[in-house]
């Protein structure tokens, strides 16, 4: 296996860019913790180590992805064709898929997806999925089709049991859904910036541009000093998420310091643009040869190649901004269109009251 690299010198190089990336490019310092005695600041744990832990679980089907999401299908078909496709993207990679067991709906979907992949890769475990749930919610399902396909089911005592046994996977993932994914959201926001749960990647499957008053709602509270940011990895479609988990695979160990894990996710959150229209332009390059073709271009010595490498790192950065920018004006303006004609509905009713 070709040894990788960390991000490290990658993000030292990026660090040359205009455009002020914070201090999750510039504090880097990975550590062997298995070493007894700790290496000076700056240098980095060898990559092969940290590459071949995180395949040798991947190959073991240890490897966890927590999905959570709606049990309902929401009003447009869009949701459960993703969310069907996501699960085909976590099991094409051997990933495992922890969820809160429900059939129907969002999760559901995910759900087939999975077996689906595991079933087309010929997978000798009966199941890739394991549930958590509580006995009032398992006797909602005690004869469904899906749910007997899951061997794995553990039935916590409490709501609050069951978070937390959901939240022993490696990856955790948001897909559209109601109240219950909400609060799912916002306690794991909370038990990790309360130092209750190490530091973990956490992806908004943004479908639709679903999650874009939240994402707004959680800027401004941060803005107003309310809560520290929360570093989300957001996808907007089954492909963009295929790639993050690549780039994932790639450059996080499952066992990190919180905030070596934290500052690796900012910079992929600034890379993955660039990978993301790459593969679109090359579909049959894979991930980790466009990583390893961009970490030798910035460790080269030709200039000219680098600096062009830089600015088209950047442009695909900012593209992907300024298309989701144009997104959230656009729903913008239909909220104002909705706000606009309940108020001319209110005028209406209330000058026929004052009649």
């Amino acid at each position: 296996m070709p040894q990788k690299r960390s991000l490290k010198n990658t993000a030292r190089i990026l660090q040359k860019i205009s455009v002020d990336r914070g201090s999750a490019l510039s504090r880097r310092s990975l550590r062997d913790q298995s070493e007894k005695s700790r290496k000076s600041i700056g240098t980095q744990m060898p990559q092969s180590h940290m590459a071949q832990e995180f395949l040798t679980h991947n190959k073991k089907g240890e490897t966890r992805v927590f999905v959570a999401g709606g049990s309902r299908s929401g009003n447009d078909p869009i949701y459960e064709q993703e969310a069907f496709l996501l699960g085909q993207e976590i099991g094409r990679r051997n990933f495992r898929l922890d969820f809160g067991l429900s059939s129907k709906g969002i999760m559901g979907s995910v759900a087939k997806g999975v077996l689906k992949s595991w079933g087309e890769q010929g997978r000798q475990q009966k199941t890739p999925i394991h549930g958590v749930t509580t006995k009032e919610y398992l006797a909602l399902y005690q004869s469904d089709q899906l749910i007997d396909e899951v061997s794995e089911i553990i039935v916590a005592h409490t709501l609050e049991e069951r978070k937390q046994q959901l939240l022993g996977a490696d990856f955790v993932i948001f897909a559209p859904g109601g109240v219950g994914t909400l609060d799912e959201l916002v306690y794991d926001c909370v038990a990790m910036q309360d130092g209750f749960l190490n530091f973990k990647p956490f992806v908004l499957f943004n479908v639709e541009g679903f999650f874009h008053h939240l994402l707004e709602f959680l800027k401004e509270i941060q803005q107003k000093k309310f809560s520290d940011p929360v570093p989300f990895i957001v996808v907007d479609n089954s492909f963009e998420a295929g790639i993050a988990f690549d780039m994932l695979s790639y450059y996080t160990p499952r066992k990190m310091n919180p905030k070596d894990a934290l500052e690796i996710v900012h910079q992929l959150i600034y890379l993955l643009p660039y990978v993301i229209r790459k593969k679109m332009k090359n579909s049959s390059e894979t991930v980790q040869s466009i990583l390893e073709t961009l970490e030798q271009i910035l460790e080269g010595d030709n200039e000219t190649e680098k600096n062009h490498l830089i600015a088209s790192v950047e442009t695909a950065y900012l593209n992907k901004e300024i298309d989701r920018m144009y997104d959230r004006l656009a729903k913008a303006g239909r909220d104002t269109a909705v706000v606009s004609d309940k108020l001319t509905d209110l005028k209406k009713r209330s000058q026929f009251n004052m009649e």
